[in-house]
């Protein structure tokens, strides 16, 4: 794997059609105007609480914890610091585009979402870390949106009025002051919101804050609960009323075959139109959790389930082995050969972990480990100095090809600073602290007989220090999880207290074993929450052991895909890397591969796994490099001579079984993010 390259040189740029929306020039800085609407502000909520729906909101199942009160450990935390060392803590040392010439930093360069995309994953990061350098290089940001709010209450740069950037700023600005407590925040996002509600009439949503409206009234209940002014619920009603609506749009789902660049008219309408919108796969992303956000202020049970029902439709129609749907950068069918924007892989968790808990769906917490264990570290490399635009599940070759893409360019899988578009150079960033972050709720005590507990909404190493019923708790989560399939858990109370403690167990852990203290707990139901109620003493200790067995899927023209726990496994063929360009602190790479790759796989589809043969092994510095992969599978294969590739693409999977009369091999599949050249989705080989 490639290092990054210490050196400077001018960026080739390939300018897509969404270029234009993303560039503007600042004519002089917005000014300074103090915080009014006092009502009820003061009240506020501080950084350290946990702070639940008011009425008439529908309460969520389980509330978010404040910023910073889940720190990573083990594997996780090195994970994290790969990403702070990487690109998210140093890209504006190296990416004008959020340097200091920012236009959310008062400069006259980009202007429109990448200073607010960087700073909502950059403060993530900064503060699960705990991190002052990290801390100190959100804080400019921050401090020139919460200063330099304009007369009339808009946020950012005065060179544009749309309402798409301000809502991304509004997300980075909810977590900061959870995790500080920032007194500036608050009468911020009062005066902005007042002053969007006196406007919307005249001037609505239109292009991308329409399609992503859900991400905003997500702020606008923030901030309700926090000063229960009714005008709030007004205006989370008149964005619903001007969004998309996209519950209604998934039933029936229309889009049940890939769309082409030319079913869209990409040219003629600049890629805005709605059906360019409504099959645009960030917006899809994001939108998984709009059902469960308005449900919130709807009670539709149809709006609760929203989320399931719209992943089981992605994934019906567009739905990939990794955990994604295609979306190159529209919607494409089932061929794993097609890709998944990086921004869509964290709006998508971003989704997963609000729809959860809002909902309490234990599903949804499978989805989000997928994704978090695959597609996220798959799109990048090693040292995480850079990302692809788009990733494939049978990723051949990463070069300057125009296939299978719908609508992206030529760059669309090179591992470089900004390949494609610099959306996800600027976005990427939210996906792993956001996920640790919500590995642990709490349950709320809504009605008479419930109390305030903790929940394990997924597996990682990690501590969380929190409060229940006014008393303080800390857990500590000892884990290799996904590499193993042993969770310990250390209790500590400040002193005996009783709460529940409800546990995710994933649909694919049949089996599973717990116990307490030693003591062994009746086996809990896969696809659930396993419930300890109980009167915690100071290190009681909590372990889970999940059955990591091999087990298949079947995807694109019944092929089959191998998978162990949450982890999903590739053949990894050999990769040589050729540097396209330098990029400042980094570069842009193509790979081409080295050895062949197309093979069909000789499993009993019945009993996968007595043909696998399992290895373990220690977890490396980079979690999951492919050096030390820590978990390897042995597995039968013979090569398929008429499957080949085409302009860099491996052609669609011939229909299984297959029969081939070639010799056969044996391959060792790796955890799908250590490929980084791969095939996942294979024909199976008939015998």
């Amino acid at each position: 794997m490639p290092r990054s390259i210490i050196q400077s040189c001018k960026r080739v740029h390939f300018c897509t059609r969404r270029e234009f929306l993303g560039r503007s020039t600042m004519a002089g800085l917005a000014t300074m105007f103090p915080a009014l609407h006092n009502d009820g502000l003061a009240a506020a909520g501080t950084s350290s609480l946990v702070i639940a729906n008011r009425l008439p909101l529908r309460p969520r199942t389980y509330d978010l914890l404040p910023l910073g009160s889940i720190r990573p450990r083990g594997w996780l935390e090195r994970q994290l610091r790969i990403q702070a060392n990487g690109l998210s803590g140093h890209l504006g040392e190296t990416w004008p585009d959020v340097g200091p010439n920012s236009g959310w930093l008062g400069g006259t360069g980009e202007a429109w979402e990448r200073g607010p995309y960087y700073v909502d994953g950059l403060a993530a990061l900064a503060w699960t870390l705990d991190d002052p350098a990290l801390k100190a290089k959100a804080q400019p940001f921050l401090d020139w949106t919460l200063d330099h709010q304009r007369p009339d209450g808009m946020i950012g740069p005065s060179s544009s009025d749309d309402w798409w950037p301000p809502i991304v700023m509004l997300k980075a600005l909810t977590q900061y002051q959870e995790a500080t407590g920032d007194p500036r925040v608050i009468p911020v996002m009062d005066r902005y919101l007042r002053f969007q509600l006196s406007e919307l009439p005249r001037r609505p949503l239109r292009d991308w804050a329409r399609f992503r409206w859900q991400d905003e009234v997500l702020s606008v209940i923030w901030l309700y609960n926090r000063t229960g002014s009714p005008y709030l619920l007004r205006l989370a009603k008149l964005l619903h009323d001007q969004g998309y609506d996209w519950v209604a749009r998934s039933s029936p789902f229309p889009y049940t075959q890939g769309v082409t660049a030319k079913f869209l008219q990409l040219n003629s309408n600049h890629g805005l139109s709605d059906q360019d919108l409504a099959t645009h796969g960030v917006n899809n992303g994001q939108a998984i959790k709009a059902g469960p956000v308005w449900w919130m202020v709807s009670g539709s049970a149809a709006d609760r389930d929203g989320a399931l029902h719209m992943i089981a439709e992605l994934n019906r129609y567009h739905g990939l082995p990794n955990g994604m749907f295609s979306c190159d950068e529209h919607l494409a069918g089932r061929d794993p050969s097609h890709g998944s924007e990086l921004c869509t892989v964290v709006e998508y968790m971003f989704s997963l972990e609000q729809s959860l808990s809002i909902t309490g769906q234990a599903a949804l917490g499978d989805r989000l480990e997928l994704l978090a264990f695959n597609a996220l570290p798959g799109t990048f490399t090693d040292d995480m100095w850079a990302h692809q635009y788009d990733q494939e599940p049978n990723q051949v070759e990463c070069s300057l090809h125009r296939k299978p893409w719908v609508s992206d360019g030529p760059e669309s899988n090179l591992y470089g600073l900004s390949p494609n578009f610099g959306c996800c150079t600027a976005n990427f960033s939210q996906g792993w602290p956001k996920f640790a972050a919500s590995l642990w709720m709490r349950s709320s005590g809504h009605g008479p007989s419930r109390q305030e507990g903790l929940v394990a909404t997924a597996y990682a190493p990690c501590e969380v220090n929190t409060t229940l019923g006014g008393r303080s708790v800390r857990v500590i989560e000892e884990t290799e999880y996904p590499f193993r399939g042993n969770v310990r858990l250390s209790v500590h109370p400040e002193a005996p207290l009783a709460f529940p403690l409800r546990l995710r167990i994933p649909e694919w852990a049949s089996g599973t074993l717990l116990s307490v203290n030693g003591r062994s707990l009746p086996l809990p139901q896969p696809g659930s929450f396993a419930c300890i109620q109980r009167t915690w003493m100071p290190g009681d200790r909590v372990e889970l052991s999940f059955p990591l067995l091999p087990r298949i899927s079947r995807w694109y023209r019944d092929s089959i895909a191998v998978e162990r726990g949450p982890l999903v496994f590739s053949y990894g063929m050999g990769e040589d890397w050729v540097k396209l360009r330098n990029q400042g602190l980094t570069a842009d790479w193509e790979v081409f591969p080295s050895t062949p790759w197309n093979y069909a796989l000789r499993i009993d589809p019945d009993a996968p796994e007595k043909s696998i043969q399992v290895t373990e092994s220690e977890i490396g510095a980079a979690p999951f490099g492919r050096e030390h992969a820590p978990v390897r599978m042995t597995v039968r294969a013979r090569e398929l001579d008429p499957w080949q590739a085409e302009d860099g693409a491996a052609n669609p999977l011939p229909l299984s079984p297959v029969t081939s009369h070639e010799r056969e091999a044996t391959l060792t599949l790796i955890p799908y993010a250590a490929a980084k050249l791969r095939i996942t989705a294979f024909p199976l080989c008939e015998d």
